[in-house]
């Protein structure tokens, strides 16, 4: 094997490949249905809206009232019954005449015209309403536990779609830490490719700032030093004693993502990596915050040819989102956190004429409520830290409990509409669902057939099919799209 990758291919390969390439990139844009091969099995995808995705994770229960879908507004006053506490924001006018989301999000109102907003997102309570559970839900489209490791929806795409560059990674998550934080096992539990194997699985950049550092080799280490290095560790790998406690596909799927890691860390599209590389201005827009940097980082990423790409406001056990007290006064500081970060993605994509081919989704596990845990009915265990009738201090002016019944989702480009919204919750609690609710199951088969990806795909694990939708069920809603 020639592990140099600026070693030039054979004539007739790389003609073939490039040939290959093009065909392919043709046949996936053309806007017909596409019958590839899944595991063995023939499976029509509908056509692609969509080349790239980029996920906005909420982590800990982006509160919906206090976000894109306000209620009936009280300002703070001592003795103010909770019942009557809907949303702690006040709703302001967007650039879609009619729709109105909370203050704060002044600038993501503006872009509002480029959006589909789903206000009627429901999800299950699972017996308990457990952020890590549904978490989980949403990023496999299972309920844990499972009896094999179910792929994260970015894996799923790499998987099925492969690299849009063969040099970048199709799958990368931005914003996280998977060591030394709270329920860091469960994270892990999701953040994974499963069983397709390590080389589907992210690339993990918990702090954007210091994504470049990622993918340079150590420093002090020259070219033929690292390449010495990357041989001694194939070397390694095959003499390993210990190789016959993976399969052989495992064992492959790791070599060839050590094999990835190297073409990247050899190439130029490392530089996508150095958000220090973005003028002054364009640096000062997204930099609120890690999130807001890992926007820019995203924006990058996908310029460079990334499939995938998660950016996380990163969910640690009572940070953030989840919000148990002090809601009102955190959620305030979070409006300011991604607010101009994902308006100027939005613009900056549309710029570069990459919004309409990328799909933008911003979601959550679940939504929030001041007084109910779940939904109507729901027996789960309440986990608000207070649980006051009426308002005595600022700690308790916020919305505190976990909510179901009811989500906002706001999706920008990949084939949506624009201007629309879906869905409507009830203006008085409870704030459920009320016209054209969508389940975690559909909102992935949507998300799925944006990207050109059939909701019916299937691979055979264990003897048994493992879809990319719960059972293959999943129903695109299809009137999100233009």
């Amino acid at each position: 094997m020639n592990l140099d990758p600026s070693a030039p291919e054979p004539i007739v390969r790389r003609d073939f490949l490039k040939k290959l390439a093009a065909a392919s990139a043709a046949a996936w844009t053309t806007g017909e249905p596409q019958t590839l091969w899944a595991n063995g099995n023939k499976v029509t995808h509908p056509p692609a809206k969509a080349d790239a995705c980029i996920l906005l994770w909420m982590a800990g229960g982006m509160a919906a009232p206090d976000t894109f879908d306000p209620k009936r507004y009280h300002p703070f006053e001592k003795g103010l019954e909770i019942s009557k506490m809907l949303s702690t924001f006040p709703a302001i006018d967007t650039a879609v005449d009619g729709l109105k989301i909370c203050q704060g999000l002044e600038n993501i109102a503006q872009v509002m015209d480029r959006a589909t907003l789903i206000r009627s997102a429901v999800q299950p309570d699972l017996g308990s309403i457990l952020h890590s559970r549904h978490q989980y839900h949403w990023h496999t489209g299972y309920v844990p536990p499972q009896t094999v490791a179910a792929p994260h929806l970015g894996a799923w795409m790499a998987k099925v779609l492969g690299p849009r560059n063969k040099v970048m990674p199709a799958f990368i998550n931005i914003g996280q830490r998977l060591e030394g934080v709270g329920e860091s096992e469960e994270l892990k539990a999701f953040t994974t490719a499963g069983f397709f194997g390590s080389e589907f699985g992210p690339m993990n950049l918990p702090y954007p700032e210091e994504a470049a550092q990622s993918v340079r080799p150590p420093k002090g280490m020259d070219a033929n030093r690292f390449a010495n290095r990357d041989k001694l560790f194939r070397k390694l790998v095959d003499q390993n004693p210990n190789r016959d406690l993976m399969s052989d596909y495992q064992q492959q799927s790791l070599i060839r993502s050590m094999d990835n890691a190297y073409r990247l860390l050899s190439s130029e599209e490392r530089e996508a990596f150095d958000i220090t590389r973005e003028p002054k201005e364009t640096l000062a827009k997204y930099d609120t915050g890690r999130f807001g940097r890992g926007c820019l980082l995203a924006r990058r990423l996908i310029e460079a040819g990334a499939r995938f790409v998660e950016v996380t406001t990163e969910y640690v056990p009572f940070f953030q989102w989840d919000t148990h007290k002090d809601g009102h006064q955190t959620v305030a500081g979070l409006h300011k956190e991604i607010d101009l970060p994902i308006a100027t993605l939005v613009r900056d994509l549309e710029e570069r004429g990459l919004l309409e081919r990328t799909l933008i989704i911003v979601a959550s596990e679940f939504s929030r409520d001041a007084i109910m845990e779940g939904k109507p009915g729901s027996t789960a265990n309440d986990q608000a830290t207070f649980k006051v009738d009426k308002l005595q201090e600022m700690a308790h002016y916020g919305l505190h409990r976990h909510f179901t019944g009811g989500t906002s989702v706001v999706m920008f480009g990949g084939g949506t509409k624009k201007g629309h919204i879906h869905g409507q919750t009830a203006d008085e609690r409870p704030l459920i669902a009320i016209e054209d609710p969508v389940t975690v199951m559909d909102l992935h088969a949507t998300i799925m057939t944006a990207m050109g990806i059939s909701p019916k795909t299937e691979y055979t694990i264990e003897g048994r099919p493992f879809y990319v939708t719960e059972d293959g069920k999943g129903q695109p809603v299809t009137d999100l799209f233009a």
